[in-house]
């Protein structure tokens, strides 16, 4: 054999080595190589989305006089009706606890919302991910629900140090128990393959073969408290459409998800309020 055709081999040859000497290490090494190495890279992924906010700062900075007015205005309209929303909400939830009283009705567990700004994403046909910038720094735990304003995000599937990891609910591992709107019959939802740029879709199964939806009259799909992290009544898209499932029994349809899923810059992390001591809060 030549030395040009060896020389052309080297880099397979070194490949092969590689993936060879790969095979034969533990796990356990494995594992600690793989968290070493996203914890080296994690502070690069926090420092680019950090730029990108200042970013933005600066370019609103540069806005003029009348269109800084103009979002002012929005804004104090946006939170007058989230004043009114709040006080609504606390009223609902006075007649809560005192119906929980009057009936001796063991309490909800309650939870409350770890804002985290999206430092990252990762979206592919085959699996639809964020990384947010907080993880065990802010007590952030593995499988926490995430949402957004317009309804579920996503699952956390894993924690570091400063961030963490979110499974989008359009991605094709994600799955979930949930309900059609006015329903109690759970039904089960789970992502499928996503190409790029086309609005993300999932699939609904085992739905109850008496419901009838058509693009006219759509049906919502939301959580459902057999979802177990999940608040009930969460939104997450539209069936317009269904069909027999393989079963011949039950229907599936797919649900359109929001769009501005892939695009969200802020999401929030269900926290369980379990008497621990919380976090401190920032971004």
């Amino acid at each position: 054999m030549s030395s040009r055709r060896i020389s052309q081999l080297k880099p397979f040859l070194g490949l092969l080595v590689f993936l060879a000497l790969w095979w034969i290490i533990p796990p356990t090494i494995k594992l600690f190589t793989r968290a070493s190495f996203y914890e080296f890279q994690a502070p690069f992924t926090a420092t680019a989305s950090h730029l990108r906010d200042l970013q933005t700062y600066w370019s609103l900075r540069g806005q003029s006089d009348d269109s800084l007015i103009e979002a002012g205005r929005d804004l104090a309209r946006i939170n007058a009706q989230y004043n009114l929303s709040r006080q609504q909400m606390e009223s609902l939830q006075d007649e809560v606890n005192r119906l929980e009283a009057l009936l001796e009705l063991p309490s909800e567990s309650g939870f409350r919302y770890e804002i985290a700004r999206v430092a990252k994403r990762d979206l592919t046909a085959w699996w639809q991910q964020f990384t947010i910038r907080k993880g065990r720094n802010y007590g952030i735990p593995e499988g926490a629900a995430v949402v957004y304003a317009g309804g579920v995000v996503g699952r956390i599937r894993e924690v570091h140090a400063y961030t963490s990891v979110v499974e989008l609910v359009s991605s094709p591992g994600f799955r979930m128990a949930a309900s059609l709107e006015g329903e109690n019959r759970p039904v089960t939802y789970q992502g499928l393959p996503n190409p790029p740029f086309v609005p993300p879709i999932g699939e609904a199964m085992n739905i109850p073969p008496d419901i009838r939806v058509s693009p006219a009259e759509p049906r919502r799909l939301v959580s459902s408290r057999l979802g177990g992290v999940f608040p009930e009544g969460l939104a997450i898209g539209l069936i317009a459409e269904v069909e027999p499932g393989s079963d011949g029994y039950f229907q599936k349809g797919i649900v359109q998800l929001d769009p501005e899923l892939t695009t969200l810059k802020e999401v929030a992390v269900v926290m369980p309020l379990n008497g621990e001591e919380e976090v401190n809060d920032g971004s």
